[in-house]
């Protein structure tokens, strides 16, 4: 056998599984994570998704909320409010991004397609990838630092031992052995399919919810209140700004969940069980989270003499305070068990589904969700995140910049999708990566998509520019950097409408506004007995007859 026929063959084995019963073949376009999500894996109900929000909401990013929001200059209870109003506005976005997922069971990988073109969607898809390969190292580091607090609950002597490395790695050997055995209860944890992910999430919500109540109940007693924090006073230089950057802030930090909700709505077994937990339990989750928070920072200031915000530091420092002794050491560990937890499933939910399906989308025949998951592991492991934490505050500063440009993303997704097509796709053509496809535009992009991001993220770009030459910079630029999510959103939403209404997208309504399960269930054509696959142009030597049938289909 010539080695070329054992590598097609070694290619041919590598190649993502498809489901027996499908009627499509992975190519360029399509895999089974890619397709419209068939009844038989549609598995969320009502209250699956209110465990979602749970893991999403009440997080250690969200308990820290109120950090940045006391240091804008508000007081306690005006922070709170923010937290209030951001969370009541990620709740109604997640709601409308959710759209195409719980209509038309599709992710935003296949979404990008409709607004950007099928080449075009490569852009979203890529940013979101980059962002998140940084965010998954970064998230992943402090679930080993939670891994490293039962440790040391387990053993007071592997706490103070003096590191093994060298100062200059900017991590202990105790961390590092956390992060190790973080990723050794990670990597079986994406085996589990997104479909059957509740009850693993129940358990981490559990467990999370265990320890947050846990540090309430110790908190306020000892303290006898609420402590300092809620007696500050407002040293805002403007109160109505300061309140609008506490709620850009906000709705930042789910920003990435907010546009990608159709990665997971897309497996609510009915339209409409997403909504009930988006409204409610979306707010009320990361309202509570952050109100912890800050009652549980302000409460132990009073006992520890010093403010942490991080709840595994705080762990810590009620453990050396009390002396190591048997019992603080057991409620220690089962703490620092539901930090663990928590950071496995916000990594799972934000990160590795999310980006597993984006990185199929950029390679559908060799990597699906959990290939895509594992890579994003491993290249998050790599970006040595605790170095960047550290010592690279500038590059940190740019890829949470970054988030700037998710804002007219969203505004333009919800524009086209809800208000030009009014929910009306064309399913097949999602995956027809040929002229023909009325999503292929002006060779695979769609221009009025990216002169509104252009229109939607420019405005920002000098602000984001002079926070990282310098920090303390604050001028007109800067201040409308500051609140770049709502009015990047707005700006792109808006531009967006206004060239569609110039310039008119050709078949705009074209498709339906419902899936149709019994033509597209484990199948993207539209006819169930058929199984071939869309040819690509790329794949043909000759694609002058396509493009001639398809002037028709304009820009």
């Amino acid at each position: 056998m010539s080695s070329s026929m054992r590598l097609r063959k070694l290619a041919k084995r590598l190649e993502c599984p498809v489901d027996e019963d499908g009627g499509y073949t992975n190519d360029r376009w399509t895999n089974r994570d890619l397709i419209p999500i068939p009844p038989d894996r549609r598995t969320y109900k009502i209250w699956s998704f209110c465990i979602y929000w749970f893991v999403s909401g009440a997080c250690i990013s969200a308990y820290s909320t109120g950090s940045s929001l006391l240091a804008y200059g508000l007081t306690a209870q005006q922070s709170m409010a923010c937290v209030v109003i951001g969370a009541v506005i990620t709740g109604l976005l997640s709601v409308v991004s959710g759209f195409p997922g719980e209509i038309h069971h599709i992710g935003f990988t296949v979404v990008s397609r409709m607004s950007w073109g099928m080449k075009g969607s490569y852009f979203p898809v890529c940013l979101r990838v980059f962002t998140s390969v940084w965010w998954f190292g970064i998230q992943s580091y402090w679930g080993g630092q939670a891994v490293n607090l039962m440790l040391g609950a387990m053993s007071p002597s592997w706490k103070h031992q003096p590191s093994k490395f060298p100062l200059s790695s900017h991590i202990t050997h105790q961390d590092f052995t956390g992060v190790v055995l973080w990723y050794l209860a990670y990597i079986p944890l994406v085996l589990v399919p997104p479909e059957r992910l509740q009850r693993p999430f129940v358990l981490s919500s559990a467990a999370f919810g265990a320890t947050l109540i846990g540090l309430l109940a110790w908190a306020v007693p000892n303290a006898g209140g609420g402590g300092p924090l809620f007696n500050t006073v407002n040293t805002a230089s403007s109160t109505p700004y300061s309140m609008m950057l506490g709620i850009t802030s906000i709705l930042g930090s789910w920003g990435s969940g907010t546009i990608g909700q159709s990665d997971w709505v897309r497996y609510s077994e009915r339209r409409y069980y997403p909504m009930l937990s988006q409204l409610f339990a979306a707010p009320l989750m990361i309202t509570l989270c952050a109100l912890v928070g800050v009652v549980v920072t302000s409460a132990s200031s009073s006992i520890l003499g010093e403010i942490i915000w991080s709840p595994i530091e705080l762990l810590s420092a009620i453990q050396d305070y009390y002396n190591s002794t048997p019992g603080v050491r057991a409620a220690v560990f089962f703490a620092g068990l539901g930090c663990t937890c928590a950071q496995l499933s916000i990594n799972v939910l934000l990160n590795s589904v999310s980006t597993g399906m984006d990185m199929a989308g950029l390679w559908p025949k060799y990597l699906n969700i959990r290939r895509g998951a594992y890579l994003l592991a491993a290249i998050g492991i790599a970006s040595n995140p605790w170095q960047i934490l550290a010592s690279a505050a500038t590059f940190l500063s740019v890829i949470s910049g970054l988030g700037v440009f998710i804002a007219p993303m969203t505004g333009i997704m919800l524009a086209d999708y809800i208000v030009l097509r009014r929910c009306h796709v064309k399913i097949e053509d999602l995956y027809n990566g040929t002229p023909s496809s009325i999503y292929w535009y002006k060779n695979g992009f769609h221009w009025r998509a990216i002169v509104a991001f252009i229109m939607g993220a420019w405005p920002f770009c000098p602000g984001f520019i002079m926070i990282l030459i310098d920090p303390t910079t604050t001028n007109a630029w800067v201040k409308l950097f500051n609140i770049s999510f709502l009015v990047g959103l707005s700006i792109g939403f808006v531009v967006y409408l206004g060239i569609c209404t110039i310039s008119p997208i050709p078949h705009q309504k074209e498709g339906l506004n419902y899936l149709d399960d019994e033509r597209f269930c484990k199948n993207v054509s539209g006819d169930p007995n058929t199984s071939a696959p869309i040819e690509d142009p790329d794949d043909k030597h000759d694609t002058k007859d396509v493009e001639a049938n398809a002037v028709i289909r304009e820009v």
